[in-house]
Formats: structure tokens, sequence, C-alpha cells
């Protein structure tokens, strides 16, 4: 699933500018669109501030707070368990108005931002949408756990297929209980040459008997204590050959593909390479 953003000031034209993009993208791919309300989403219980993404052929929509209410019903909705939902099941996740989200960002007016720039300009009718669509095959997928499962189910040999055995790394905090806490790792990849040995390393697990199929997925960038790593996936026969090729393709990835970390302690920072 690719996401981006939409952000800019009020009289820009966002909300016309995600419509023009989701038709755009809708003609082929399923796409879902998220918006930053502003005000107390009782007011709109309806659905209006989101029904022109819903007209413009969003297969779902979310409205969001800053306080964590959420469009129609229920609290405790954030933006990045909102995208954990909706990887699974869609191509594209269109986000409106998070300024502060770490995501590629269509920037209009100038607006301050925090993610990359994907593109730029005045307002909706300065952007052109073919460009911003080309620009999205250079976007990393936004991956889940949820995401690659969902994704192994639909492999074409799913009915010779009795297991799927999955292990999730994450950020923790201390090894020992006299360890410094770790606030934060940041991953940074050997740009193509990481992408070219994962691909390798897939394809050399799948050649094993009765294993279907092998997803890889690492996280790169500044990742907190407590979130999620990389996942590994395995569609296989049986649970033996799943366990041991989700234990080697783990092992084997640390080894062979070029990702290096650097770990944030509350009064520290390292290269865990250089260390």
């Amino acid at each position: 699933m690719k996401v981006f953003g939409v952000v800019g000031p009020s009289d820009s034209g966002k909300t016309t500018l995600v419509e023009r993009l989701t038709e755009r993208l809708a003609t082929d791919a399923t796409v879902a669109t998220v918006k930053h309300l502003t005000h107390d989403p009782d007011v709109d219980s309806e659905g209006k501030d989101t029904a022109r993404h819903r007209a413009a052929g969003a297969a779902r929509t979310y409205g969001i707070t800053d306080e964590g209410d959420w469009f129609a019903t229920g609290d405790a909705r954030t933006l990045s368990a909102t995208l954990d939902d909706l990887a699974p099941d869609h191509d594209y996740v269109v986000v409106e108005g998070f300024s502060g989200a770490d995501l590629p960002q269509v920037v209009l007016g100038g607006r301050d931002h925090r993610g990359p720039t994907l593109a730029a300009g005045e307002d909706a009718s300065s952007v052109d949408v073919d460009e911003v669509v080309e620009a999205l095959r250079g976007v990393d997928p936004y991956v889940t756990l949820s995401s690659l499962v969902a994704r192994a189910k639909r492999s074409p040999d799913a009915e010779k297929a009795g297991a799927i055995a999955t292990f999730t790394g994450r950020v923790r905090a201390k090894e020992h209980d006299d360890d410094e806490p770790t606030e934060l790792l940041e991953f940074e990849k050997y740009e193509g040459v990481a992408g070219e040995r994962l691909d390798a390393l897939r394809a050399e697990l799948e050649e094993r008997d009765r294993v279907h199929e092998v997803l890889m997925h690492h996280r790169t960038g500044v990742i907190e204590y407590g979130e999620d790593i990389v996942f590994v996936v395995v569609l296989a026969g049986h649970r033996k050959e799943a366990f041991r090729t989700v234990e080697d393709g783990i092992d084997r990835l640390k080894e062979d593909v070029p990702i290096f970390k650097k770990e944030v302690t509350v009064e520290d920072e390292f290269w865990v390479h250089e260390r």
C-alpha cells in the first residue's frame, strides 16, 4: 500500500486535489482517504466532510482529530492505527491535512510539513495529477504484518499450504534491568543493493521444498521504542518448514542485507556497526 498526504492552507484546495487524485488512482486500484478534522467530529456525524472523498471513488474514508476522536463514532483513533487497518485491503491511502505526519506530501501554498515533498504548487489547480502518480512509483510501500499475511493468503499456491509462520522484530527499551533505555532506532539501507539482496534471499528460500511464498519487509528511518521494525512471513505446506524458513529468513536478512542501525538511548547515540 502506498501512502501520501496533501497539505496546505484552508483556501488552497486540498479537498479538490484529493478528489482529483482519488479519481485518477481509483480507475485501477483500491483507494482509501483520511481527513484531518479540526472540529468536534459529532458536528459532522453524517459524513459531509468526507462525502467528496467517497464520491471521487474512495472505498473507505476516515476523519480524525488531533485528540484522537474519529469521524462518526468512537475515540482513541490515531492516524497510524488507521493506516494499519487499511493496509491489508487497499493499494493507496490519501491523507488530507496531517502536516505533522512523516509521509510523502503534496504541498500546497508553501505549507510547513514534516515528511518529504512529493510535489508542490500554490493551489490544487497548479498540481499535475499524472506527475504525482508517477512520483508514487518511487515511494516505499506502507507494510504491516497483517498486510503481508493477507498477501500470502492470496498466493496462487495457497490451496497447497497448511501453515503461515511469521516473525516480527520490534524496538525494545533494554535487554537487562540496568541498561540505559533505548528511545529509538534509526535505520538506513544501502540503496539498490539492499533491495537486490532481499529479493535474492526471498527467491532462494522459496526454492525449498513445500515453501510456497516468502515475504519480508524491513522499515527504515526513525522507529521509536515499542514499534515494529521487520517482518518475515512464510507460506508453507507444513509447520516444520514454515518455522525453519522464518528463522533462516530473519537470520540471513540480518547477515546479508545492508541495512545500518543507529541506536539512541537516553544518554548516547551510536551506529551499531561502528561500535
